[in-house]
């Protein structure tokens, strides 16, 4: 079957609106130098040319593209110069997720991406139709992922979970936005030279600080940068969640949509789910939130294209309900990460703050060595301030990273919890443990530690629990999967 004709329209706004962005700047960089009659000519004349060549390059890939869905395996066959003709067999296909940007949307067509899940690089794993009508591609999701049988509505579940607006509370409380904040000043930097107002804007911005200090000047930009990041937070976590919805569909599979211009389905078998990951933020931690990540096979890191990957199944939200959504898709009364931890030995939390006050005093440690070798007294000031700011905060995360160490064993799953920054805490079932990694450096042995990781198909392919007890831990592992790690074991004679 052909791909849709329709295409060539979005590919004439796309084109033209990439030539507009990246020659309007250049065009108004001429202006006071030269005639700007000439020079407007010459930009509408190439990019003009430009769009006639992106128009004409997508014709003839919709000429030689077509693809067809058999009992067997899906094929598209493509190519301009040279042809290919590209396979996956049915029983491999992993995933099944239609996406949609405005101008797809606009004329009612989605992209279809048909993978395998496998982690590669190589475009072998992947099939992507661009474009095919909505309808199209959505009988090919149901038909690839099995479940258009007759008797398939009698397993529908219904949602799972929806979109609650009081959750873009939390938006700005992600590490987003400190990067957007830092982003803001070069952002603005850079758009005041494209226009040549850059001398302007640098006068104002001395003009409206004239006669503060120097920290009052500090934390004013500090606070701008911070709101103008915590409005590209919340603009960005409405163009990504916007329209959310996580439902269990027929045949046992969960689906996730969301998006507000480009709209994005993503779905994930049941058969693949191996465990879940609730992730904590620092910010969102302290503000009583997580999300949750599905822990699977088949999901390939290749199609994270934004800050919310196709293992995420519920957008920052109230920790109670990432807890019960979490149960609702295991099929458990309650979710296992809320299950009681074993704490770590204390031993773990000596290491932590040495760690911790180690990387504090190190900058500190290097301006008091230019101080004292340059003679600037200024630095060595700089560096004991330093010190004094650094370490408390330091040695506060070490203890808190310390109390986010866990593990425990339920029936059906292994949970273990870290991180301070961004605490992890993920139950996996335990027949997806295929192996154990053992680790102790030299100073864990001194301590009597060791660091454990159960390795699976799914997800990260390894989860650690860091720095248990030695004989604690492995005893935890044989009694996770028993006669796994037990035959590598030395045991004492009684």
């Amino acid at each position: 079957m052909p791909l849709d004709r329709r295409s060539l329209l979005v590919t004439v706004q796309m084109t033209g609106g990439v030539v507009t962005a990246a020659g309007l700047p250049v065009t108004l960089s001429f202006q006071g130098w030269v005639d700007m009659g000439p020079v407007i000519a010459w930009a509408v004349g190439l990019g003009l040319l430009v769009i006639a060549g992106g128009v004409g390059l997508d014709a003839l890939r919709l000429r030689h593209s077509r693809y067809r869905v058999g009992p067997e395996r899906a094929e598209l066959r493509s190519g301009i110069l040279f042809a290919k003709h590209r396979h996956l067999s049915r029983e491999r296909i992993r995933s099944v997720d239609l996406v949609a940007h405005p101008l797809l949307r606009l004329l009612g067509l989605v992209e279809v991406r048909i993978g395998t899940g496998e982690q590669s690089s190589a475009q072998e794993a992947t099939l992507e139709l661009r474009p095919v009508r909505r309808a199209e591609g959505e009988r090919l999701r149901r038909e690839l992922l099995g479940r258009a049988g007759p008797d398939a509505a009698s397993d529908a579940e219904g949602t799972i979970a929806a979109l609650d607006l009081r959750w873009i509370r939390y938006a700005p409380l992600s590490f987003v936005t400190s990067a957007l904040a830092a982003a803001t000043g070069g952002a603005v930097m850079q758009v005041s030279e494209w226009f040549g107002v850059q001398e302007e804007v640098i006068e104002r911005v001395g003009d409206a600080f004239r006669g503060m200090s120097v920290p009052g000047i500090v934390l004013a930009l500090v606070a701008g940068a911070l709101a103008a990041g915590s409005v590209g937070a919340l603009g960005l976590w409405t163009a990504m969640w916007w329209n959310y919805r996580l439902d269990r569909e027929p045949g046992g599979t969960l689906r996730v949509r969301r998006g507000l211009l480009t709209t994005r389905s993503v779905s994930l078998e049941e058969a693949r789910l191996r465990g879940v990951d609730v992730v904590e933020p620092l910010g969102l931690r302290l503000s009583g939130a997580a999300r949750v990540d599905a822990v699977a096979t088949g999901l390939s890191r290749r199609d994270e294209e934004d800050h919310a990957g196709p293992s995420t199944l519920l957008p920052a939200a109230p920790r109670r309900l990432a807890d019960d959504v979490a149960a609702r898709v295991l099929r458990e009364p309650v979710t296992p990460t809320a299950a009681k931890l074993t704490a770590h030995p204390r031993a773990a939390r000596a290491r932590r703050i040495r760690w911790a006050v180690s990387a504090a005093l190190a900058p500190a440690l290097v301006l008091l060595l230019l101080g004292a070798l340059l003679e600037v007294p200024v630095l060595a000031y700089a560096g004991a301030g330093v010190a004094v700011v650094l370490v408390p905060v330091a040695v506060a995360l070490a203890r808190d990273a310390y109390r986010s160490l866990g593990h425990a064993l339920t029936a059906d799953y292994l949970v273990v919890r870290s991180g301070t920054l961004r605490r992890s805490t993920v139950a996996l079932r335990r027949g997806g443990v295929i192996g154990w990694s053992v680790k102790q450096s030299v100073l864990q042995r001194r301590a009597g530690l060791v660091t454990l990781s159960a390795t699976t198909a799914a997800g990260a392919q390894a989860y650690a629990a860091y720095d248990v007890d030695e004989a604690e831990g492995l005893a935890f592992a044989e009694e996770t999967v028993p006669g796994l790690l037990g035959p590598f074991l030395e045991r004492q004679a009684p």
